[in-house]
């Protein structure tokens, strides 16, 4: 079994449990080069808010979007939108990577900007 494959199988037994719980969830991808965040309703259907330092903004900002930095840019952003959209309470799916690093700094910054989790 590779990597990938294993990061799979824990996002989805994550996803399993957030979605007996009927939760708004936020969701993370992360690649070599960015950082995305999606929040999702609570039947997988709809994207209420997303972010990412693809974003024409984050770029300006910050010369890699690889960072830690980049991420809590990221959070913050997501967790405006978010509260923006009448959303704050979400289930944080970490989708199978580690709760370290950019992933953590994300998680904290939306934290910090009032999304509870």
């Amino acid at each position: 079994m590779n990597s990938k494959m294993t990061r799979t199988r824990r996002a989805s037994r994550t996803r399993a449990k957030i979605a007996a719980g009927n939760a708004v969830r936020l969701t993370v991808f992360r690649s070599n080069c960015h950082i995305y965040a999606q929040v999702i309703s609570s039947d997988g259907s709809r994207i209420l808010a997303s972010a990412s330092t693809a974003e024409k903004d984050v770029r300006a900002q910050f010369a890699n979007g690889g960072t830690a930095a980049a991420a809590a840019a990221v959070g913050k952003r997501i967790a405006e939108r978010a509260k923006g959209a009448g959303i704050e309470r979400v289930a944080f799916d970490r989708a199978g990577y580690k709760y370290h690093g950019r992933v953590k700094a994300l998680a904290e910054a939306a934290r910090e900007n009032g999304l509870n989790f």
